[in-house]
């Protein structure tokens, strides 16, 4: 009985496939002579100089990205991309610990050599909603939760189904599962998930209003991690030529074992011309010195200092007391941020967790083309090593 109610659904399945072939074939057809060819080239040279026994760090890179999306047919489209970074010119005096490349040796370059498929997603989009199924690249707000970590060679993407939905102009919800965390280490790193994401923001009078729960599982070491928040992001003119900036964010995160802690965000600045000054305080919060606020799927390194000191947040919990200016200066913009970090929760031995000066200098030339130089300097206090790092890069894309 088993065996013929089995063949009777392969029947079927035959049967509707047979009869549909010649529209699903001229459908793939449209699809795929309206597909589109794309990617993007980024050589980058990188050192680390750390005050510790590790050698100085030195990479020179290469990430190549090739992807085609198809046309868009019946609302539907397909997309697939892949990635590739080489060590270039033999320049590969860095480790990479999560994947056993010169672990112990050097000081720590996070960009693997690999190959492989970044994202392969079908996609279907309306005016009002776009769902997707596949291996994506899924980017939340400001990226301090669920990011791309884009700085990276490797970047991160997710295994998933998300779907955003826009009833109104000024509503947008979205809602994702991860079944995977492709991360930024090469296939050795990637972590299997359940996780759930819960995002809606309002665009109001006073700026876009953003309520959210990040409900995460990793099922590598059994851990769960609740998240829920609320922001405020907006700007108001001053005079024709000045506008005021800021933002506002709450969130509150529980663990499976009892810990807890909460996260806030203020920033203010201002914009004249071509100018932007800002001031901010970021605090990830500490459950008695035990626990620190995390977030595991951000893209860390646009926070807390670009020399990576706090991509996992200590137990002490993290103060990140920030000035930045960022201007137009010739064809590019120059961006300086200074950063002072202190602890939430002192003990006797951490209180003061040092300081960092950030520079950065990027401009675009041509239409495919752009370049940089950066630099992050950690001076330590009662934690970590001097760190300084710097980078100069070049891209094309097409």
């Amino acid at each position: 009985m088993k065996h013929l109610k089995q063949s009777l659904i392969t029947l079927a399945v035959c049967a509707a496939t047979t009869s549909s072939f010649s529209v699903n074939a001229d459908v793939l057809t449209e699809m795929l002579e309206g597909a589109k060819l794309y990617g993007d080239f980024r050589l980058r040279y990188e050192s680390v100089d750390q005050d510790n026994a590790l050698d100085d760090a030195s990479a020179l890179t290469l990430r190549s990205r090739i992807g085609f999306k198809t046309a868009e047919v019946n609302h539907f489209s397909a997309t697939a991309e892949i990635e590739d970074s080489r060590v270039v010119l033999g320049e590969d005096d860095f480790s990479v610990p999560q994947t056993g490349f010169n672990t112990g040796e050097f000081s720590v370059v996070a960009d693997p050599e690999v190959t492989e498929l970044d994202q392969a997603f079908v996609q279907y989009g309306t005016e009002t909603l776009t769902a997707k199924l596949g291996r994506q690249v899924f980017v939340l707000d400001g990226q301090r939760f669920i990011g791309d970590v884009g700085w990276r060679q490797d970047r991160q993407t997710f295994d998933a189904l998300s779907v955003a939905y826009n009833p109104t102009k000024e509503i947008t919800v979205t809602g994702a599962y991860l079944d995977k965390r492709n991360r930024i280490f090469a296939d050795d790193a990637d972590i299997d998930s359940k996780d759930f994401i819960g995002n809606v923001s309002f665009k109001t009078a006073i700026g876009k209003v953003v309520g959210y729960s990040y409900l995460l599982e990793n099922e590598e070491n059994d851990t769960e991690l609740d998240t829920y928040g609320i922001s405020l992001d907006g700007s108001a003119a001053i005079n024709e030529k000045a506008k005021f900036l800021y933002h506002a964010e709450f969130a509150t995160q529980e663990t499976d074992t009892d810990f807890d802690a909460d996260y806030l965000f203020l920033e203010a600045g201002v914009k004249v011309a071509n100018i932007t000054a800002k001031i901010g305080y970021e605090l990830l919060g500490s459950d008695d010195g035990q626990y620190g606020f995390s977030t595991p799927l951000a893209t860390l390194h646009k926070f807390n200092g670009w020399a990576d000191i706090f991509l996992n947040t200590p137990a002490t919990g993290l103060e990140d007391t920030y000035l930045s200016l960022s201007a137009k200066v010739g064809p590019g913009n120059a961006t300086v941020v200074y950063h002072e970090f202190d602890t939430d929760e002192d003990t006797a031995a951490i209180s003061d967790l040092g300081s960092e000066l950030d520079l950065q200098y990027a401009f675009k030339f041509g239409k495919k083309y752009s370049a940089g130089v950066k630099a992050a300097f950690y001076s330590a206090d009662d934690v970590a090593v001097d760190t300084d790092k710097v980078w100069v890069w070049v891209s094309k894309a097409f």
